[in-house]
C-alpha cells in the first residue's frame, strides 16, 4: 500500500512521506537557516538533478518549493530552508522523527553532463547558495570529469554565510574558495564587499568556462552585467528563477513567463534563453 502512496509520477498530486533523519543549524538569528536531512519511507530510490527541487507539505498547514540543497551523488535528500512564513516557520518548529510529505523532484535541473570538460565557477549570495551547493558537490565528486571550479560566495555577515563548516573544510583541502562579506568585521580574512564586487576582482577567465549565479534578484541582475563585462557569453552563463516557483507542474500559471512555465521549462535557465524571455515580457 506505502509502494501506491508514494508514488507520485502516477499522480502529483500525491506527495512521498519522508522523515526528518537530521537537523543543522546553518544560520541563527532573526532570519534563521535550517537545513533538514530526510529519508523517504518506503521508497530507496529518488533520482533527480541538481537544480531541481520538491514541494514540501506539512500535513495540515500547507506546502512550499525547495530546491534540493546538496548532490545526487550524495545519500537521503537536504533542504535548507529560511524562516520566512506559515509553512518554513513549522518546518522549524519540527525534530528529528517528525515526517513530512514531498513532490517531486520537479523542474529542469542544471546540464552537467553537458559542462563535462569545463571549469566551473559558482556565485552565490545569501539561501541563494542552496542549488550551487548542489553543483560544486556533484563536481568534487566527479573531479575527473570537469576542469578547475571556483566558488565564489557571500552573505550580509559572516553569521549569514550557509555552510560556512562545509566551506572552510574545501578551503583547507585547497579548493579555490572565494568567501566575501558586505561590510568589515574584526577577524575576518577574506573579502569585504559584495558579491559582484568579488567578482570583479576575482576576474574568473571564461575560456572553457561556465557561470553559474543564484541570489537575490539585484545580485543576479550585477552578477550578469559583471560576468558579461568579464569576457562571458550568454551560452556561457547560468541562473535559477526558482523564486517563481509554484505548484511545480504547470497547472495553476503563477509562474508563467510569455510562453514559458517557469516550474516546468526551469527554474534552471540559460542567459541566452532568458534574455530572449525578458525582450518578449
Amino acid at each position: 500500500m506505502s509502494e501506491v502512496i508514494n508514488e507520485p509520477m502516477k499522480n502529483p498530486y500525491l506527495p512521498y512521506k519522508a522523515e526528518i533523519v537530521e537537523i543543522r543549524d546553518e544560520v541563527k538569528g532573526i532570519r534563521p537557516i535550517k537545513t533538514f536531512k530526510i529519508k523517504l519511507i518506503g521508497r530507496e530510490r529518488f533520482d533527480y538533478q541538481s537544480g531541481q527541487g520538491c514541494l514540501i507539505s506539512v500535513f495540515g498547514r500547507g506546502e512550499s518549493w525547495f530546491t534540493i540543497a546538496n548532490s545526487p551523488t550524495r545519500p537521503d535528500l537536504e533542504f535548507s530552508i529560511l524562516k520566512t512564513g506559515k509553512v518554513t516557520t513549522k518546518l522549524h518548529e519540527m525534530e528529528v522523527g517528525d515526517v513530512v510529505g514531498i513532490r517531486g523532484p520537479l523542474g529542469r535541473g542544471f546540464p552537467l553532463d553537458e559542462w563535462k570538460g569545463m571549469n566551473i565557477v559558482t556565485i552565490g549570495g545569501g539561501i541563494g547558495q542552496t542549488p550551487l551547493r548542489s553543483i560544486y558537490q556533484y563536481v568534487i565528486d566527479n573531479e575527473k570529469d570537469y576542469g578547475d571550479l571556483t566558488i565564489i560566495y557571500g552573505a550580509r555577515t559572516s553569521r549569514d554565510l550557509c555552510y560556512k563548516d562545509e566551506l572552510m573544510e574545501l578551503i583547507e583541502q585547497g579548493y579555490n574558495v572565494e568567501l566575501s562579506i558586505d561590510n568589515p568585521e574584526p577577524d575576518w580574512p577574506y573579502f569585504v564587499g559584495f558579491v559582484p564586487d568579488n567578482l570583479k576582482r576575482i576576474k574568473p577567465d571564461p575560456k572553457d568556462t561556465i557561470a553559474i549565479t543564484c541570489g537575490p534578484p539585484i545580485m543576479i541582475k550585477i552578477t550578469l552585467g559583471v560576468l558579461k563585462d568579464l569576457g562571458f557569453k550568454e551560452d556561457q552563463i547560468y541562473t535559477t528563477l526558482e523564486r517563481r516557483m509554484k505548484c511545480g507542474i504547470g497547472k495553476c500559471g503563477k509562474c508563467k513567463l510569455e510562453s514559458v512555465y517557469v516550474c516546468r521549462d526551469g527554474p534552471v535557465f540559460r542567459y541566452d534563453e532568458l534574455s530572449a524571455l525578458l525582450e518578449k515580457a
